[in-house]
């Protein structure tokens, strides 16, 4: 007959009693949840493993599609990291054709964008517009580029036309989060609306600028002052490629003054218009046009050019920050066209998901479960199961650019997560150690729930705070 030692057994009980433990807790607080009057008419999906081990801790739901809004950032961000490499940096080429003769460029200066989001970007020192606008001046000096007697051709040609996910609606199209994708972008494709609210309800609303000054675009009024700390509701309306549009709704009345931040509508022309008039304060005489590839494939023209420098973008790891920090949609939509380009696949949309989906199908998620249309999560279209999430983290976990992922999680309510937030749906995916050193992977998703009745968010707190 075997015999333990009680402090073995002292150990064992404790284990196992606390696996357990946990388990009931989150029990426990789910039910509560579940009852809650905001749940009347939702659907909830919760997975939670160890981290260490991947023993499932508990599952509610987790092989149910559901939609993710952006922690589905999370599959687009470990793809990137596994196939681009952390330290991956976009290009962006400056060249010119014919010759330079006397001080003059007797041909077109070029601009060949392959996607890089992070161009004219505020939230790099190096990629800010006006030391993106310094370095292809120096490269013209260096060059002894005094005057060009062609034109400023803006070649976006490497990603394809459609700058935007098929699944994304209207009211977010033309808004900052909006933002197309083109291979040339440029101060994160935004621009600020610049506004004067009036004094009371009802008042117009003054549309006193922008901020970039916009090439070329009208924008009709149909703002109406809210009530006073009445907060942002308004919307701007304008289509890629379009010179029009409108903004309505409403801005709270008393301010000062309020901004509006809009999505370009076709960011390689606003570039070129940029740098177009920067060169001319910089006394290098042109009588250029602005032209993009657009107009070349209209015309059937031939681009070449012979480069004069290179600009790059941060490393991966740097943009990866801001992708899942800000959750910048923009990001992961340029991430999943570079990843179809790299690939020697067209970059478009369709075939970065294809190829995301080929990706996780072949490291332990099945393509039913990642039933997606986009790269950042902002389609009302996308479902994905929490399991599936939970098989992302995990896998991320044991590869060597891991702790620049981590670092790259927000953290909320103390733990270290990406959230998502749509109509109707909200959403938590993340690690978190516990006090008594356990670690754990989780996700949880819920859709359709009350908005009306409530914040559902410190609701769905209180149930990983049972992973403390």
């Amino acid at each position: 007959m075997k015999t333990y030692s009680i402090s073995i057994v002292l150990v064992f009980f404790s284990v196992c009693c606390n696996a357990q433990t946990i388990t009931q807790k989150i029990e426990k607080v789910v039910k509560l949840l579940q009852q809650d009057t905001q749940m009347k008419h939702a659907i909830m999906s919760l997975y939670v493993v160890e981290t260490k081990t991947g023993k499932p801790v508990y599952a509610l739901n987790e092989q149910v599609g559901l939609a993710p809004a952006s922690t589905q950032k999370l599959f687009t961000s470990v793809a990137a990291f596994e196939l681009l490499g952390k330290d991956f940096r976009y290009k962006t080429e400056v060249g010119y054709d014919s010759i330079i003769e006397n001080g003059a460029l007797k041909g077109n200066l070029y601009i060949t964008g392959y996607g890089d989001p992070t161009l004219g970007s505020w939230r790099y020192a190096q990629t800010k517009r006006d030391s993106v606008l310094n370095k292809i001046l120096i490269a013209l000096n260096k060059a002894g580029i005094k005057k060009i007697d062609g034109d400023v051709i803006m070649d976006d040609s490497k990603f394809s036309y459609q700058p935007l996910p098929g699944g994304w609606i209207w009211d977010d199209i033309g808004n900052y989060y909006g933002a197309g994708t083109w291979a040339i972008n440029w101060n994160e494709n935004q621009y600020d609306l610049l506004l004067k609210p009036g004094n009371k309800a009802g008042d117009d609303v003054t549309i006193i600028g922008t901020q970039p000054l916009l090439a070329d675009i009208s924008m009709s009024n149909l703002l109406k002052s809210g009530k006073p700390g009445s907060g942002d509701n308004g919307y701007i309306y304008m289509a890629p490629y379009s010179t029009e549009g409108f903004v309505s709704g409403s801005v709270p009345a008393g301010e000062k003054s309020f901004t509006l931040s809009g999505a370009l509508s076709y960011p390689a022309l606003q570039f070129g218009k940029e740098l177009l008039s920067f060169l001319t304060t910089q006394k290098i005489n042109t009588t250029s046009h602005v032209k993009t590839s657009h107009d070349f494939a209209i015309n059937n023209m031939t681009v070449y050019a012979k480069q004069l420098t290179t600009l790059y973008s941060p490393a991966l790891d740097s943009i990866t920050y801001w992708f899942l920090q800000k959750s910048i949609n923009l990001y992961g939509e340029a991430l999943i066209k570079t990843m179809a380009y790299q690939n020697n696949s067209i970059a478009s949309t369709d075939k970065g998901v294809e190829l995301l989906k080929d990706f996780w199908s072949k490291n332990g998620i099945e393509k039913s479960a990642l039933n997606i249309v986009d790269g950042s999560g902002l389609s009302p279209q996308n479902r994905v199961t929490t399991k599936a999430l939970v098989t992302a983290l995990q896998y991320a976990k044991d590869k060597n650019w891991y702790s620049s992922f981590y670092n790259a999680l927000p953290m909320y309510n103390g733990m270290h997560m990406k959230s998502g937030t749509i109509g109707g749906a909200k959403a938590y995916a993340g690690y978190h150690t516990s006090k008594s050193g356990v670690g754990y992977t989780f996700a949880i998703m819920i859709n359709n729930f009350d908005e009306a009745g409530g914040n559902i968010v410190p609701k769905m707190y209180k149930v990983l705070d049972e992973l403390k």
